[in-house]
């Protein structure tokens, strides 16, 4: 019985294991770059992004106040004092110290409430709330002293690594400009190919010319060839016409590596469409081309934005074309990709910065995608059923 059409499989639950484990690999990667891009860099290099949620043990260094700033030290009978509250010196939310030291050699040389003995009799206690007191014989100069802590701090979320990246000029100026040049590289990578192959696609589903069947078998061959094979010859070739690196290189690359899938794609769609239609429409009289911009592409839609879809994410996310044919010393051409492996390179550390950054390029891409996806599955099965 479980052969019969309509009847439901028992495989069934499989299927369905399968469809949410997908769903999940493709989810939490980008759920944990969006909750890194909201965390502090200590909490980053501290836990991961799934225990955002929980308190966790930090070491922080902190500087207690410095002793030339004024108001800051006062005297209490034969001593200099300096008092205040290390986690409010530092900007961050209040914790729980459970030990700290002088010395970056001994963060844990003392435990909370602790006095230490300093230089020229200086004393210092700190406190498992943050709470300092910093005392001296004589009037204290100079930079304040450091605190190496041990600390569980609260969860944390912050905006700062946004407006580092979106509005510090340092940062802001460069992705904004990557941002545009992207948009300038996958705008027209996505319309030429989309163009150019529904054309052809139609020819090849539509019209009976010699070499169709060869033209059909070398644009399924095309598929499988790696576009690295033709990154150097394709490069030298623009050299000696004279189009270089640049914007126009890139389009016509991009252009060319996706006009297989494009042209294989749409034409087994368009193959589908009933018949009757088009044999209609040439009994009254429509032309080719008439026929082609009145019915084959309002039909078409579904697959032409499926391929938008892949073309638009492909060239979006490319870095190894974008580094072969946009290779500019000055950043004006430098895309977002380019631009996230600079920063990975001066700010390998600032994770948090790096988070953002990714998050703000895939941002694009996933807009796309949501908006479209209802065509991505009617243009893909397009063709396989008669």
């Amino acid at each position: 019985m479980d052969n019969i059409a309509g009847s439901k499989s028992s495989l069934q639950w499989a299927v369905q294991l399968s469809v949410i484990a997908l769903v999940l690999l493709w989810l939490f990667p980008t759920v944990g770059l969006l909750v890194s891009s909201f965390r502090t860099a200590d909490q980053i290099a501290t836990s991961g992004w799934w225990k955002a949620m929980f308190p966790s043990e930090q070491n922080l260094v902190i500087r207690a106040a410095d002793p030339d700033d004024e108001g800051v030290q006062v005297q209490q009978g034969d001593l200099w004092v300096i008092e205040g509250n290390l986690f409010a010196l530092d900007g961050r939310s209040q914790g729980e110290i459970s030990v700290w030291g002088t010395s970056s050699r001994e963060i844990d040389a003392y435990a909370a409430g602790e006095t230490a003995e300093l230089k020229d009799g200086q004393q210092l206690t700190v406190e498992a709330n943050g709470d300092y007191r910093l005392t001296a014989p004589e009037q204290m100069t100079g930079r304040g002293q450091r605190v190496f802590l041990t600390a569980v701090a609260p969860p944390e979320f912050t905006l700062d690594n946004y407006h580092s990246m979106l509005l510090d000029p340092n940062n802001s100026e460069g992705m904004a400009k990557a941002f545009f040049n992207t948009l300038t590289v996958t705008i027209p990578a996505t319309v030429i190919p989309i163009l150019i192959a529904a054309f052809a696609a139609y020819a090849l589903a539509w019209m009976d010319f010699p070499g169709r069947a060869i033209l059909i078998a070398i644009v399924v061959g095309l598929l499988v060839v790696p576009l690295q094979l033709a990154l150097i010859p394709l490069l030298k070739f623009h050299n000696n016409i004279g189009i270089g690196k640049g914007y126009l290189g890139v389009w016509l690359a991009h252009t060319g590596f996706g006009l297989p899938l494009a042209i294989y794609l749409l034409r087994n769609y368009m193959a589908g469409l009933p018949r009757d239609i088009i044999e209609n429409a040439k009994v009254d009289g429509a032309s080719d081309f008439q026929i082609f911009t009145r019915i084959i592409l309002p039909l078409s839609f579904p697959a032409l934005a499926s391929f938008a879809i892949f073309q638009f994410l492909w060239t979006w996310n490319d870095l190894l074309v974008a580094k072969v044919f946009l290779i500019d010393a000055s950043g004006e051409t430098t895309v977002m990709t380019n631009k996230i492996v600079e920063l990975l390179g001066t700010r390998g550390g600032n994770w948090e910065i790096l988070a953002t950054a990714a998050f703000v390029s895939i941002a694009m891409p996933l807009l796309v995608f949501f908006a479209m996806q209802r065509y991505l599955v009617r243009g893909l099965l397009a063709g396989s059923v008669k």
